[in-house]
């Protein structure tokens, strides 16, 4: 008996290898090449994947065959003829196994890479355009996720995960939001099917996805790239970190006397608050150390909405939060930037006062209730500002949190993860929405960035395909007098990219928000990306599609005349008199101009300037008012004439 089980168990062993030696010959192919996919038109395509050694692979597809076989490696590849706009197609393919891809259109496909301000999605602006959202049904538009991967040791041939997905009111939420508006422009004129590839990560800075030769040009980069191909010193980075934040939030819980106190939890409805402080809200915190503050508001809820579900409205706090509404938790978010929006369920606010409990956690710098955002609680039909005067105690104090090594960011990682497996994949071309990472060092970014635009025309082999990039927008606090900014000398980095050959640039610096990195208003982005298409994809050749760029200077008397390239139908100042020109003499310290438009040209002088020698426009991290536009509607870029 024992000897007939050991039998069957040997028997059922050989037969469970055989079928995964089966599995292994089978063909396989990359998950860009899958159902629903959206294939480039008008142009060879390289289809490709894997198989057993020597293996043929044949493929059906638009009413012709192809055939080819794996190498001795099991890879293998072929190119289909190139084909009109169209579809849905079907492929099959055929090897030992056939695999059969549904759904296939034929159109233009966009690559969308960059930071948080690409990835943003849909989602988080689904009360900004709920209509749009709402309407969101085109099975022509779709999207690839990339996974956020990286890999610091060699170019990764397939990417983990990842689907294609058409556009309809629920996938929406997951599209990058630039890159929806951008697809949602393309589509409506041209009436052609758009894929986009979305390969971007908030925080991620340009050198991290440039691959490891274009790194040679910039031997810091290289070299951080080469330490990074030790595993083991990944692992013991990311374990240090995570053991240094765990500590810290540890100790924090430990001493915060809002947690610990033998009486009542600070999130208690019925706390004794007497002692407590007030403040006005939305404002710094009352505290320039590091740990946590508690905050609260009293409110009284009529008896018409006493039981209501309702949205708690907190806009952006500096930098993590835990939200109560009468001591139930309702949510919390560990990070400053995304928008504070908790649902607050059905029978927790009851007739007359209710209690909202705000704990502050600051782990760096000054905490901060941002201006200028919502703070309400909405209803279906009627809200309640919260605005105003709130109760305040400080709980824990800290040191500072340390920093953490970001290792998704470092250089060539994203390149390898996310950007190689793409390579095959023939596109359009490419919409670019980064920056924001790398402001620290804008000289750099102006080899950087066009060094990355021509590794990926290098890598892609395509030839100098359209790369189309968005501008930094105006952020932070905006300054009375002219000043140095870093996020100018970035955004001068990006307009000298022009001068690459087949490169357009949307000018944002209208559609930011003082108060916020990622900025609301992504209908904008997408729109401008889409006129630059227009013009340097598809060859509208009479478009205008760029807002005034400064091309030279003349100085006459006491003053500098200026004029411009893409003035469009000619030049206008919007909502008022010229704003943020600012001229400088032989001193060169910079003074407000006065300025207006004479003949499509701008003149600026200052009368205590008798030489001057050099202008700035829109020259600050966020240049509040700057108003030079074509009649076309569209923004003038940033500049200086002084240019280092």
């Amino acid at each position: 008996m024992q000897f007939k089980f050991k039998s069957m168990l040997l028997l059922v062993c050989l037969y469970i290898l055989i079928l995964s030696q089966a599995a292994l010959c089978a063909v396989r192919l990359p998950r860009l090449i899958s159902d629903g996919m959206i294939l480039q038109r008008d142009t060879a395509l390289k289809i490709w994947g894997w198989a057993d050694a020597n293996e043929s692979v044949n493929i059906t597809f638009n009413e012709k065959t192809y055939n080819t076989s794996a190498d001795s490696n099991g890879r293998w590849s072929l190119m289909l003829d190139k084909s009109q706009a169209g579809g849905p197609y079907t492929m099959e393919i055929t090897a030992s196994n056939q695999i059969t891809l549904k759904n296939i259109m034929l159109g233009d496909v966009w690559v969308c890479s960059g930071q948080s301000n690409m990835e943003l999605t849909m989602e988080r602006l689904k009360y900004h355009y709920p209509d749009v959202i709402a309407q969101a049904f085109n099975p022509a538009i779709r999207q690839f996720l990339v996974p956020d991967e990286y890999d610091f040791k060699k170019p990764r041939e397939n990417v983990s995960s990842g689907r294609w997905e058409a556009a309809n009111p629920q996938s929406i939420l997951n599209f990058t939001a630039v890159g929806y508006f951008f697809a949602k422009e393309l589509y409506e004129q041209y009436n052609v099917p758009v894929g986009l590839i979305n390969a971007s990560l908030g925080g991620s800075p340009a050198q991290a996805w440039m691959s490891e030769e274009a790194l040679k040009q910039f031997p810091e980069y290289y070299q951080t790239a080469q330490k990074f191909k030790d595993n083991e010193l990944i692992r013991k980075i990311e374990s240090e970190d995570k053991t240094v934040s765990d500590n810290w939030y540890k100790l924090l819980d430990e001493t915060d006397p809002g947690l610990i106190e033998d009486s009542k939890e600070w999130f208690a409805t019925d706390l004794d608050t007497c002692g407590w402080q007030t403040i006005e809200l939305p404002d710094f915190l009352p505290t320039k150390k590091n740990g946590s503050v508690w905050f609260r508001k009293e409110i009284e809820i009529p008896e018409s909405l006493a039981g209501q579900k309702a949205k708690l409205w907190l806009g952006r706090i500096k930098d993590a939060d835990k939200t109560y509404v009468n001591g139930r938790l309702v949510g919390q978010v560990t990070y400053e930037w995304p928008p504070r929006i908790y649902d607050v369920p059905a029978n927790l606010l009851k007739t007359g006062k209710n209690v909202i409990t705000v704990r502050v956690i600051s782990n760096s710098g000054i905490g901060r209730f941002y201006p200028e955002k919502p703070y309400e609680l909405v209803f279906a039909d009627d809200k309640i500002d919260l605005q105003g005067q709130w109760q305040y105690k400080l709980g824990a104090v800290m040191e500072p949190l340390p920093g953490k090594t970001f290792v998704q960011w470092q250089p060539l990682g994203l390149f390898n993860g996310e950007i190689a497996p793409l390579l095959n994949y023939k596109i359009k071309g490419v919409i670019w929405y980064q920056g924001e990472s790398n402001t620290g060092k804008s000289y750099e970014y102006r080899k950087l960035f066009s060094d990355l635009i021509a590794d990926w025309r290098t890598n892609w082999n395509q030839g100098d395909f359209p790369f189309l990039y968005v501008q930094l927008a105006n952020f932070m606090d905006a300054k009375d007098k002219p000043s140095e900014s870093g996020w100018a000398e970035l955004r001068e980095a990006q307009l000298k990219t022009l001068s690459v050959p087949n490169t357009a640039m949307a000018v944002t610096i209208d559609i930011g928000e003082w108060n916020d990195i990622h900025p609301l208003n992504k209908q904008d982005v997408g729109k401008r990306l889409a006129l630059a298409a227009r013009k340097i994809a598809y060859g509208e050749n009479d478009l205008v599609y760029s807002g005034p760029i400064y091309q030279s200077m003349k100085i006459q008397d006491n003053k500098i005349i200026l004029t411009f390239s893409h003035i469009g139908g000619g030049l206008i100042a919007k909502d008022g008199p010229l704003q943020q020109f600012a001229i400088a003499g032989s001193d060169k310290k910079f003074v407000w101009a006065n300025a207006e438009i004479q003949d499509d040209k701008v003149v600026l002088w200052h009368d205590e300037i008798t030489e001057p020698k050099a202008v700035r426009y829109a020259w600050a991290d966020n240049p509040e008012g700057a108003n030079l536009y074509n009649k076309e509607g569209l923004p003038a870029s940033p500049f200086r004439t002084d240019c280092k």
